[in-house]
C-alpha cells in the first residue's frame, strides 16, 4: 500500500508522525470524535483516504468538527457523523442498528471516547456508574453490536483507548458501580484498566472462535484534551481548576501528537493482537508511539473473564460463543 506522513504543522522539539498505509475504501469508527484524541484520529484516518464515521454524543459539535476535517485538509474519504451516546446504552443500540442497516463492513472501530475524573458520583442512564459505565461498558456493548460488521471486513481492526491511570487502577468485581465508596481518580483509574482487561480478552475470543478481528489497546500519554475539563465540570465548583491545573502541570504535548498511539494501533503493518502502544518518551508522558508494557493487573486472565461475565450482563449484550 502507499504510505501517507501525518502532517506538521509546526515546528518544535516535541513533534512526531507516523506513516500512515492508505486507508483507501475501509470504513472507520471513531467515537468522542469531535475533539481532542479522538478527532485528530478521525482527521488522520480521513487523510489517508479513510470513510470515517464520527460517533459523538453531541451532533452540533460533531458537525463541526467534521466541517473541520473537511474544509481544512484534502480528503479522499467521505466524513459523516453519527449519534451515540455511550452512557445511554438504548443510544448505543440505536447506533449500532444504524450501521447495520447499512451493511457496510467496519474495518476499524476506534473506542476512544471518554470522561475523566468526575469529583461527585454520577450515573449513566442505565444505573452504572458514570465513568465505568461510559468509559468500558458502552464500548463493550458496541463492539458486541458491531461485531457482526467488523467479522465481515477483510482485516478489522478494534482499539480501545486506555491512560496511563491503568497503571494505577484496581478493580473491584464486587464494586464495580462504586455503590459502596466512590473517589473520582482511582474510579477513573479502574475504568481504564477495564478497557485493558476488555481489549485482552477480546484478542483472546478472537482467536479462540476465529473472528479474525485485531484488538490492540493504546494511550495518549499526557496530553492537552477537552478530556482534562470535561469531568471536573461536571462536579462542584471549587473542583474545576483541576482541568486547568492538568493542562498547566501535565500536558506533555499536543492532542494531535497524543493520536499517534491509537493511529499506529490502528494502521501499523507489526501491531500485534493484544499489543499496547503509547508514547516512547520518559515515562511514556510523550514521544513517538511506540509498544508499551501491559500493567501487571491487565494480564490477569481470571480477571479479565469475570468481568466479561459481568460486562454481558450488565449490559444485556452477548458475544458468540
Amino acid at each position: 500500500m502507499a504510505r501517507r506522513t501525518t502532517p506538521q504543522r509546526s515546528a518544535g522539539p516535541r513533534r512526531r508522525s507516523i506513516a500512515i498505509p492508505d486507508q483507501s475504501g475501509r470504513l472507520a469508527v471513531v467515537t468522542g470524535a469531535n475533539s481532542g484524541i479522538g478527532y485528530h484520529t478521525a482527521r488522520m484516518l480521513a487523510l489517508a483516504g479513510a470513510e470515517v464515521v464520527l460517533a459523538v454524543r453531541n451532533d452540533a459539535q460533531g458537525e463541526a468538527a467534521a466541517d473541520r476535517i473537511r474544509a481544512n485538509e484534502p480528503t479522499t474519504g467521505p466524513v459523516s457523523v453519527a449519534t451515540v451516546d455511550l452512557a445511554n446504552l438504548e443510544s448505543v443500540a440505536s447506533f449500532a442498528d444504524v450501521l447495520l442497516e447499512r451493511g457496510r463492513p467496519v474495518d476499524l472501530l476506534i473506542n476512544n471516547a471518554g470522561v475523566m475524573a468526575v469529583p461527585t458520583r454520577h450515573t449513566t442512564k442505565d444505573g452504572f456508574e458514570l465513568q465505568f459505565g461510559t468509559n468500558h461498558l458502552g464500548h463493550f456493548a458496541l463492539t458486541g453490536r458491531l461485531l457482526p460488521l467488523l467479522r465481515a471486513a477483510g482485516a478489522p481492526r478494534v482499539v480501545t483507548v486506555s491512560s496511563l491511570t491503568a497503571r494505577q487502577g484496581r478493580l473491584a468485581l464486587d464494586n464495580l458501580n462504586a455503590e459502596r465508596a466512590y473517589r473520582p481518580w482511582p474510579a477513573y483509574s479502574a475504568s481504564k484498566l477495564a478497557n485493558l482487561l476488555f481489549a485482552q480478552e477480546l484478542q483472546r475470543l478472537s482467536d479462540r472462535q476465529r473472528w479474525g478481528i485485531l484488538s490492540a489497546a493504546a494511550h495518549p500519554g499526557f496530553s492537552r484534551t477537552n478530556l482534562v475539563n470535561s469531568g471536573p465540570r461536571l462536579g462542584p465548583r471549587s473542583n474545576r481548576g483541576l482541568g486547568l491545573l492538568m493542562r498547566i502541570t501535565l500536558g506533555s504535548q499536543s492532542a494531535e501528537q497524543g493520536a499517534l498511539p491509537s493511529l499506529l494501533a490502528a494502521t501499523g503493518a507489526r501491531v500485534v493482537g493484544g499489543g499496547y502502544y503509547g508514547p516512547g518518551g520518559p515515562f511514556e508522558l510523550g514521544g513517538a508511539p511506540t509498544t508499551v508494557r501491559l500493567p501487571r493487573r491487565a494480564t490477569d486472565l481470571a480477571t479479565a473473564a469475570r468481568l466479561w461475565q459481568a460486562s454481558e450482563q450488565l449490559t444485556g449484550v452477548g458475544f458468540p460463543a
